[in-house]
């Protein structure tokens, strides 16, 4: 098992999109923790350790516990004390429908027209996973942002954070297609987050190598 830390440790990705949820919700926090960018064909004895199914993020406590899912890094860092309310807007009934349909169907639809090489035998062509995927998520965050700025209403949650990395990705397979697509509030929104401080600082590109910090927000 790794060396125990005086902070927590965070095992990430920098293009992982459940990573930079888990980043995103730590720094939000301001939460002190060190990272370790982990390569994905080399991965660390440490990671391997700590977590056999050696996926990121992986948050070492203190303590020595351990998270391995990227939600529940993000209920650690935002739940107590949930000062600003970030966790709370996150749980009302809509807005964990949203995460669901993310991690769900539309992260299964997403995959599938993004890798096409991966998936050789599926009945469904790659552009019909792109539209199930419009369907099952981007639909419902366009009736969502239409009449508020975040998916917390006036002001940003944590599901703002999990699902926008995913939107994000789904975006940069084919950026002219998205910029037709008719969801202008989704893209308000997206464009909103890729220039954002907290974004901007989970982007941070760290060394290869060692134990390191991402900047302040």
């Amino acid at each position: 098992m790794g060396a125990l830390s005086p902070l927590p440790r965070l095992y990430t990705f920098r293009r992982c999109p459940y990573a930079m949820r888990a980043r995103m919700a730590l720094l939000q926090a301001g939460r002190d923790f060190d990272a370790v960018e982990v390569s994905l064909r080399d991965k660390p004895a440490s990671l391997l350790a700590l977590s056999p199914k050696a996926t990121v993020p992986v948050l070492q406590l203190p303590d020595g516990s351990v998270i391995e899912e990227s939600w529940d890094i993000m209920r650690w860092a935002l739940a107590e004390p949930d000062t600003q309310g970030w966790w709370a807007r996150a749980q009302s009934p809509a807005n964990l429908d949203l995460l669901q349909r993310n991690d769900g169907d539309f992260k299964h639809h997403l995959d599938r027209w993004k890798y096409p090489q991966r998936y050789a035998g599926e009945t469904l062509a790659p552009d019909a996973h792109r539209d199930q995927a419009v369907d099952v998520l981007l639909r419902q965050l366009e009736a969502r942002l239409r009449d508020a700025r975040c998916l917390g209403g006036a002001t940003s949650c944590a599901t703002d954070l999990a699902v926008m990395p995913f939107v994000r990705q789904f975006a940069s397979v084919d950026p002219e297609w998205f910029a037709t697509l008719d969801v202008p509030s989704v893209r308000t929104w997206l464009n909103g987050w890729l220039v954002h401080p907290l974004f901007t600082a989970c982007m941070h590109k760290l060394p290869a190598e060692g134990v390191n910090r991402f900047p302040p927000v």
